[in-house]
């Protein structure tokens, strides 16, 4: 469970910002967001590495602090949307930097260490690749 905003020191900003955007998806969730509205497995399909209960998680803790809006339709089969407040909307030119600086570490160091391990219960009993960086091996 992670901690709440109302629990992080008032003489750091830059800590509350992570609160609310730390984790490894909500960043890639408000990007798929800023395209526009959309259901959940219009989300999922635009992340295949998300599982869905990760996907759900994050959406509530977006939905709680007032980034994410969830409307439900009365309809058979029931339908969901999620879209961005106006809070997650004033994100769009941080999420633009982000996807930049993103784009030119790519480009200058190729992929972090981090960005080729498997994801959870996908390992191997293989070494990792050799990234430059380090070689990790995964022991069982």
């Amino acid at each position: 469970m992670r901690s709440t905003v109302d629990d992080t020191p008032d003489y750091c900003a830059i800590e509350i910002a992570m609160e609310v955007l730390g984790g490894r998806w909500k960043l890639a969730i408000l990007k798929q967001l800023l395209c526009g509205t959309q259901r959940f497995s219009e989300l999922k399909r635009g992340m295949p590495r998300i599982t869905a209960r990760m996907l759900t998680r994050q959406l509530r803790e977006m939905e709680a602090d007032g980034l994410v809006e969830r409307t439900v339709y009365r309809e058979v089969p029931p339908r969901v949307e999620y879209a961005l407040t106006e809070t997650g909307r004033g994100l769009d030119s941080i999420a633009g930097m982000l996807d930049s600086w993103g784009r030119w570490y790519l480009d200058a160091h190729g992929r972090p260490p981090s960005a080729l391990r498997p994801p959870v219960g996908q390992g191997s009993d293989q070494p990792a690749e050799k990234t430059g960086h380090l070689v990790e091996k995964t022991v069982s």
